[in-house]
This record gives structure tokens, sequence and C-alpha cells, in this order.
């Protein structure tokens, strides 16, 4: 779910005007949601990392490169605070071509 939330998060945030309902609170409300899940495997700790490469390995794409990077760090970064230019430059590199 956390790979899913980020790639409707990250696609908004790329194409504002193609969902006129995604307005301030209901961003909010999916990131917030995010931020849940990560917490969840997070606090799952070795678990939670395994359930998550586990899900890389089967659908190798963004989102779940991304879930797999944000538990990767002991000190997480809020996905407000993120940069996200980097994120994606990171994800792009990092992810298997084919």
């Amino acid at each position: 779910m956390a790979a899913f939330l980020w790639t409707v998060y990250d696609y908004h945030l790329l194409h504002p005007d193609e969902n006129p309902d995604m307005d301030e609170v209901r961003i909010t409300r999916l990131v917030a949601r995010l931020e849940a899940h990560l917490d969840g495997l997070r606090v799952a700790g070795e678990e939670g990392r395994k359930i998550a490469q586990e899900r890389y390995d089967e659908f190798p794409e963004a989102g779940e490169l991304f879930v797999l990077r944000m538990l990767s760090t002991n000190n997480p970064i809020p996905i407000f605070e993120l940069q996200l230019d980097r994120v994606r430059a990171y994800l792009a590199q990092n992810l298997p071509r084919g």
C-alpha cells in the first residue's frame, strides 16, 4: 500500500491538473496514510524490510523502490520535506532497465 500511495502522490505532483478533487486536504490525508504505512513497516523491523524487499523483487517499480529506500535510513525524512527532484533521480537511476 505504501508503494501505491507514493505513486499516487508523486503522479499528482507531476500532473496536478488531472485530478481537481485532489485538494490540499486530500493530499495531506494521502501523505498521512503513506507515512502511517511506512511507520508500520519500520515498527515491524527486519520483517517489514523483508516484506518490502519481497514486493520490490516481485514488482521492481518506483513505488516499491521508494519504500525500500525510506526503510533504509535510521532518520527518516517526512514526505513533505523530501527533495522530490532528488528522490525521482534516485529512483530513475536505481530501477532495473528492461
